[in-house]
């Protein structure tokens, strides 16, 4: 196997192991065992290693004193720091897109935001299964596409790539008061688009982004040390 060959091995392991644990397939705070990753993905342990070194030096992992490598757990602070810098990047990206959505794209926001508010329901009250942030992130990708802006799209993609995006799921999972707030927010930063204001729509954006940033920060800090620690 060539270096080229070896390196794209590496990438696309380490991808997928990102998947996994950004839909908490593999939830935080998990071992990542080298020896069972080969055993999965049918490859030696090489590239697994270099994969997970890959991971650990993007934040997405740590190794532990006699546990080794695992998910790592964000501490709240990060967590703030992220959120308020994604914040103002959305609020870019909000206000530009005022001009940039269509009614189909105002109609599939609204699309976007109902099925996740149902699914989040459903899970909660265990009818339904896989949650996985991914409904959020159409919501808020569509806002990023409609921007028309690559490079700020590509950072916010970055900030939310930091944590495992199932987390967020699962605080509208766990908390029924919140569900509802973000439910609205959505709706009235939408309504905000759909009457193409700029001001508004930046402003609901940034303080959406703050609050479910709040949010998280506090989930891990009820978590970090009970559960995830143990």
């Amino acid at each position: 196997m060539t270096t080229t060959d070896g390196n794209a091995l590496v990438d696309d392991l380490a991808a997928r192991i990102r998947a996994r644990i950004m839909s908490g397939e593999i939830p935080i705070g998990a071992p990542l065992r080298q020896a069972e990753l080969a055993a999965q993905f049918g490859i030696s342990r090489t590239p697994v290693r270099e994969a997970l070194r890959q991971l650990q030096s993007g934040g997405l992992i740590e190794v532990v004193p006699n546990r080794g490598a695992v998910v790592r757990v964000p501490a709240p602070w990060e967590v703030r720091e992220a959120y308020e810098v994604r914040a103002e990047l959305e609020s870019l990206a909000a206000r530009r897109a005022v001009d940039r959505l269509d009614d189909a794209a105002i109609t599939e926001l609204r699309t976007a935001n109902t099925a996740m508010y149902e699914h989040s329901v459903a899970v909660a009250a265990g009818t339904a299964t896989g949650l996985d942030g991914s409904e959020n992130d159409q919501f808020h990708g569509l806002i990023y596409h409609a921007s028309g802006n690559t490079r700020l799209s590509r950072m916010l993609t970055e900030i939310n790539d930091a944590f495992p995006r199932n987390v967020s799921a699962l605080v509208l999972r766990d908390y029924t008061r919140y569900r509802d707030e973000n439910f609205r927010e959505h709706e009235e930063i939408v309504d905000a688009l759909a009457a193409g204001d700029r001001d508004r729509s930046a402003s609901l954006m940034r303080e959406h982004v703050l609050r479910s940033g709040e949010h998280l920060a506090q989930w891990y800090e009820r978590r970090s040390s009970t559960v995830f620690r143990g």
